[in-house]
């Protein structure tokens, strides 16, 4: 396993089922920090770290999906030769969207269940404003927008310096991102969108079910678009309910 891409706080040796967690734009492996101990403990939870952010700050960002997820399957080979599912927020549900397209295309192992959060579904086309190359000041306060960037940072010249090359190149994922059509994915998928996220709408979330001939299901929590983090535990009762059972469970 790669170190430097893949982050296990609670390693689980023979695990039952790996969980595989890709961030949303500019986030890294710490936005998934204590999730292990929230989910069964015979799921192993590891988090992805993209080049551009923590300890791989310096590192040159992804560009484009493509890349993303082809240097994703390369360095997951031998980990998720074993029995894995996927969560990714944002940006993240776009990487795990296209890895698991991959990951058929090459003939290997896909995963048990797509967990698909925060973002619509990806043959839509983006209706917001495109915002990777906007100026500074309108690109600070596009990610303002978004919440999850420390008001002290983006007031910040310096630190704004080293960060916005890495969240401009993700969020170019995002804005450059054209689906191509192919067959659905034959794993079920679940779809996550937060109340009051002014960025995905309902209806757009609910699109994810023509991109899987197996169950689907759509959860609405309470919050806006970063609800990973305020509605946490809602979040991880959802899926430590499907994670137990090895299939998507309704919650009341």
């Amino acid at each position: 396993m790669n170190a430097s891409w893949l982050v296990r706080t609670r390693p689980v040796p023979g695990a039952r089922l790996r969980l595989l967690c890709v961030p949303y734009a500019g986030g890294g492996a710490s936005a998934f920090a204590g999730w292990a101990d929230a989910l069964p403990a015979d799921v192993e939870v590891c988090a992805v770290r993209l080049p551009g952010r923590e300890s791989r700050l310096l590192q040159k960002p992804f560009q484009d999906v493509d890349a993303a997820v082809a240097a994703l399957a390369e360095v997951t080979e031998d980990y998720c030769a074993e029995p894995f599912a996927l969560f990714g927020h944002s940006m993240g549900a776009l990487v795990a969207f296209e890895f698991t397209r991959l990951l058929r295309a090459a003939g290997r192992r896909g995963p048990e269940h797509l967990f698909a959060s925060g973002r619509q579904a990806p043959q839509l086309p983006v209706t917001r404003p495109l915002i990777h190359d906007l100026p500074d000041a309108e690109f600070a306060d596009a990610l303002r927008d978004f919440g999850g960037t420390p008001e002290e940072v983006l007031a910040d010249p310096r630190t704004m310096s080293l960060l916005a090359p890495g969240l401009r190149a993700d969020f170019r994922v995002n804005d450059t991102y054209r689906h191509r059509p192919q067959p659905p994915l034959d794993c079920p998928v679940t779809a996550f969108s937060g109340r009051t996220d002014p960025h995905v709408a309902p209806a757009n979330v609910e699109a994810w079910g023509a991109q899987t001939t197996g169950r689907f299901t759509h959860h609405r929590l309470d919050g806006g678009h970063l609800f990973l983090h305020s509605e946490r535990e809602a979040l991880l009762g959802h899926l430590g309910a499907a994670l137990r059972a090895g299939r998507e469970v309704v919650l009341p």
